[in-house]
């Protein structure tokens, strides 16, 4: 049977875009904010851009000189490199991976949608009481985050049925540069409000009496959830490049990218809750319970323009979201089109309606169906646990070892190198890194999480 032709990205600026906006979302929007008001602000801040230079930069090269080398999905791209050896089952973990993150992600991203209809017709106001009310009435609903979850898969779906060039890449181009706008845009707005600078004191002046081993893990484990890595978007979307891609100063960009919205999403909540006395260590309530009272607080004199900054807000949110929902949503897609032989439109549609279902799942074990509660947990906690606390680590860490230890080197140095084009005068930085650093890294987030170390 007749090899598939192998699309590829349009151009510099829409590789750039796409990658990025596969690693920029929630866990950029949503969760870094918080992991940074638990673990001390700017001590934890720095730890992370450490880690992204030293562990995630190194990860995101790796599934780059994977993806590009094979030009095919995931699975078949550890395939090509392993051989018959088990090693190719690391690509299946990371599809396998990617379509279960697909499922839930879509629920939280649901959420963002509910938030952008509450704000424009004003149902986020009152007191924070009343707002934690809402917040659980919705996910205590069977119908509403059901609906939301669709429609956002639907929205995914439509981008995807596109292709790599009119969809995904069309979209990233248009989706990013909005994102990032909107982003200064409340930022803006949040540095201007009164007592704003004790936030942002906190989030850049070092209070080294912070520094802790769950400090320094925590920024481990945010830098490598945070990039996206071992989910296999990366890999897929790096199958989409040309041999003229430098792919160490691609990563570089999309690590920076990254890094900065991260920083930014800080800028924008952090000053807003100082300036109405609200504790930075929220926790994962803070994006859906605590900031829409922030807002109407911090804009108590301007209420047009609490009600403003909390729809851009949480238009914002699901921009990020909807970024990094396509390209999980692509992981799934290229590996069915092209292991199955179907049509694109097919596959986007298996996936679509295969996702949507663990989805509904997911949302309705929230709260609406007590039988999807296993061991007392919530079937959307279980999917978290699995895929953010093992999947991820393990995938990540047998990349390492794939990349490092199995793959010869003439091979990675000749993707390192562009075949011999560009310089490579950290290939042997980067290959002692993914030899010994990232695995002894990714092995001690996973023991730390389990309470081992």
């Amino acid at each position: 049977m007749a090899q598939l032709e192998r699309v590829h990205f349009g151009s510099k600026l829409g590789i750039i875009l796409a990658t990025a906006g596969s690693a920029v979302g929630l866990g950029n929007v949503w969760r870094f904010p918080y992991m940074a008001g638990q673990n001390g602000g700017a001590v934890f801040i720095m730890i992370y851009l450490g880690c992204v230079l030293l562990l995630g930069i190194p990860c995101m090269i790796s599934e780059f000189i994977i993806g590009r080398h094979a030009q095919a999905n995931t699975a078949r791209a550890y395939s090509k490199l392993a051989g018959g050896t088990p090693w190719k089952l690391v690509g299946l973990l990371g599809v396998s991976t990617g379509f279960l993150i697909t499922g839930y992600y879509a629920v939280v991203s649901g959420w963002c949608l509910q938030y952008i209809y509450a704000s424009l017709v004003g149902h986020l106001h009152g007191d924070p009481a009343y707002i934690r009310s809402y917040f659980s009435a919705f996910s205590n609903d069977p119908f509403k985050p059901v609906f939301w979850t669709v429609i956002f898969f639907l929205i995914t779906h439509f981008v995807i049925v596109h292709g790599v060039r009119a969809g995904i890449e069309k979209a990233s181009k248009l989706m990013m540069p909005t994102l990032f706008i909107l982003l200064i845009v409340i930022v803006a707005a949040s540095c201007m409000l009164p007592g704003a600078m004790k936030g942002v004191a906190f989030l850049f002046r070092p209070d080294m009496s912070k520094l802790s081993s769950d400090v320094f893990l925590g920024a481990l484990g945010q830098s490598f959830y945070s990039l996206s890595l071992a989910m296999g978007c990366l890999c897929t979307y790096a199958s989409y490049f040309s041999r003229q891609t430098n792919l160490t100063r691609s990563a570089i960009q999309i690590g920076l990218i990254d890094s900065v919205i991260a920083v930014l999403a800080g800028l924008m909540i952090f000053p807003a809750a100082f300036s109405v006395g609200v504790n930075p260590d929220s926790g994962p309530s803070l994006i859906f319970i605590t900031l829409p009272s922030v807002f109407q607080q911090a804009f108590a004199g301007l209420p047009a323009v609490g009600y403003a900054v909390s729809l851009l807000f949480y238009a914002l949110l699901a921009l990020a979201a909807l970024t990094s929902l396509i390209s999980l949503h692509e992981v799934s897609t290229a590996f069915l089109h092209e292991e199955l032989r179907i049509t694109r439109r097919t596959a986007a549609l298996i996936v679509t309606v295969a996702c949507s279902v663990i989805g509904a799942f997911c949302s309705l074990s929230l709260g609406a169906v007590d039988w999807l509660r296993v061991y007392g947990r919530p079937l959307f906690e279980w999917f978290d646990f699995v895929t953010g606390q093992l999947f991820l680590p393990i995938g990540g860490f047998f990349t390492c070892l794939f990349i490092g230890w199995y793959v010869p080197h003439k091979v990675v140095r000749d993707e390192f190198t562009n075949w011999g084009t560009l310089r490579g005068q950290f290939f042997h930085l980067y290959l002692f890194s993914v030899k010994y650093v990232c695995p002894v890294c990714i092995l001690l987030i996973f023991l730390h999480q389990f309470g081992v170390i």
